[in-house]
Order: C-alpha cells, then structure tokens, then sequence
C-alpha cells in the first residue's frame, strides 16, 4: 500500500510515517513545507521527502498515485491569532488534500482535529456535543471537521477519519518548541534543576495521550468500518500535579512545583475523552496511562540525551 502523510516531519506525522515503513512495510511519502517540521525527525526513513505546501498542487504528480492519505500537516500553534492565515492554511489545505485524494484515486483519508473543538464544553466530550471553538485553531478543527463531513456524504466510495485528538506527548516533539506538551516542557525544567512552573495550583485536568496511542490509532483507522470522527485519548484526565509526581518518580527527582497566577482569559480547565466511538469503530484501546507513558518516554529522552552527550565529548576530545 502507498501512503502519503502530511506534515510527516512534524511530531504526530514523523511517528506515523516510521510506523507505516516499520510495521505494516508500506511504501511511505512524506510532505512538509518545513515551516515547523524538522528533518531531523525523518532521519533513517526510507521513503521519499517532498518539501512543499499542502495549499499548493505542484506537488501532485510528484507524488502520484497513493493508496491512502494520513493528513497531519497545519497550523498548530494555538498562540496565532492571523485568523485568515489560519483558516487558509488548515481549511482551505485541507480541502485541496481532499481534492488530491480524488484525483489519484485515494479511498482512504485519516486526518487530524483537536479536542480544542469542545472548548470548556461538559465532561466526558462526546463528538455530538455542541462545538464550541474559543480560538481560531479550534475553529479551524472544526471547520475541517465540517468539510470532512461533507466530503464523505458526496463520495460513499471514500472512507474518511477525522480523529480528536487531546493532549498528545512523546518523541519527536522536541522542535514543537513553545508548542510541545506540558509534560515535555516540564521535563525540561526539571532536568535543568529547576522547580517545574505550573498554574495556581496544579489541579487543571487533561486527557493526555502518549503519542504510541496516537499511532495505533492512525494504523487502526485505516481499516475503519466507516467514515467517521472520533476521539482519541485515553480517557482517564489527570491533573499537572500528577505529571510533576510522574516525572519526579521517572527522574529520580524530588522536586516540588511552583504555582503562578493563569494569565490567560481563555483556558480549558479539563478535557475528559468519551472513548465509545473511537472503540466501536476503530476497536481503539489505549495502552498507556500517564504513568507508564511517562516512564516510556523519560528512557527515551534519557536515552538521545547520552547519545548527544557521547558525540559531543567525541567532537570536542
């Protein structure tokens, strides 16, 4: 099977693109306008790398037909406001995705959206639930959200997944920078010595999901019954507290938290993941708590970090 993922040299979208070549052995093309992505995070992928914008169709016949498109590429940064950048970027890309897909004959398309849809909506979020957007990122999900929609009701013939995620942490993360999860900009913190900085008084919850859970369920959608839009998380929020509890107990730190005041006139004070569809039609199981995906991912960074450690004393030697 061929694969096109989007935005295959950011975070979600490079995890992707190496479990597609490691696991089912797909041939992979990735696409990336490098305006965020990394090179970096496609080091030792086999498949082919095409810089360019989403927005743009130049690039069709460069990648050719595909069996099935992973789209990842966006806007991610909640922080930009540029409303018409937003909405041209994330929807109107998004729509000439689509209008790849029918061109090269694509019957699958996975893509993804954001819990950010629901805004401060009630607990457990459920994908019926009223939207209710509080910055333009969000209303850019939610409008690919309707675009997708109207896309799977005019072509039957096309599965397409839109999949929410919530709060998404692990490797390949590191060239989010500002916008890298909570728990990797904590574990900086904490591996420079410093008390790890959170809002008065660490008890705002997430539904945060290790990016392995993430993966899975892109492979999973791929062989979804139907077009649909589901939730992807692992149900259970836990507080900023725990994380801090979770990365002292991975670090063998012990270093206790400071609260500041919440800046912010907008903040989600908790996202809670209704997983019944994600399940019914994905067979979606998350098999990572905060616990576990913390420790996972804290070897892994402990890991790079000898390595980088290890070449520079050898550079410097």
């Amino acid at each position: 099977m061929k694969c096109l993922v989007t935005g295959g040299a950011g975070f979600i979208g490079s995890n992707i693109a190496f479990a597609l070549e490691e696991e089912n052995k797909d041939e992979v093309s990735v696409l990336d306008n490098f305006s965020s992505g990394h090179f970096k995070n496609l080091i030792g992928l086999k498949g082919r790398v095409l810089a360019a914008d989403m927005t743009e169709n130049s690039w069709w016949e460069k990648v050719g037909p595909v069996d099935a498109v992973l789209h990842h590429a966006a806007i991610t940064d909640t922080t930009v406001t540029d409303q018409k950048k937003m909405l041209e970027h994330n929807v109107e890309g998004f729509k000439n995705i689509l209008a790849f897909a029918l061109k090269c004959g694509a019957k699958k398309i996975i893509y993804a959206s954001s819990a950010g849809v629901y805004g401060n909506g009630p607990c457990p979020m459920h994908e019926d639930q009223e939207l209710l957007p509080e910055n333009i990122y969000a209303f850019s999900k939610a409008e690919m959200d309707k675009t997708a929609v109207e896309f799977a009701q005019a072509h039957k013939d096309f599965k397409i997944v839109g999949l929410r995620y919530f709060n998404v942490y692990g490797p390949r993360e590191y060239y989010k920078n500002k916008a890298a999860s909570m728990v990797y900009q904590l574990y900086l913190q904490m591996k420079d010595g410093k008390r790890p900085r959170i809002f008065k008084y660490g008890e705002q919850m997430r539904d945060f999901v290790y990016v392995k859970d993430v993966v899975r369920a892109n492979l999973s959608a791929m062989d979804a019954d139907r077009s649909c839009i589901v939730n992807i998380a692992s149900g259970k929020p836990e507080n900023f507290n725990k994380v801090i509890d979770c990365l002292n107990s991975s670090m063998k730190l012990d270093l206790a938290p400071e609260y500041f005041d919440n800046p912010y006139g907008f903040y989600q004070n908790k996202t809670h993941s209704d997983l019944r569809k994600a399940k019914e039609h994905l067979h979606y199981r998350p098999e990572w708590d905060i616990e576990k995906g913390i420790e996972d991912y804290v070897k892994i960074l402990e890991s790079e970090n000898k390595i980088h450690n290890s070449k520079f004393i050898i550079q410097n030697s």
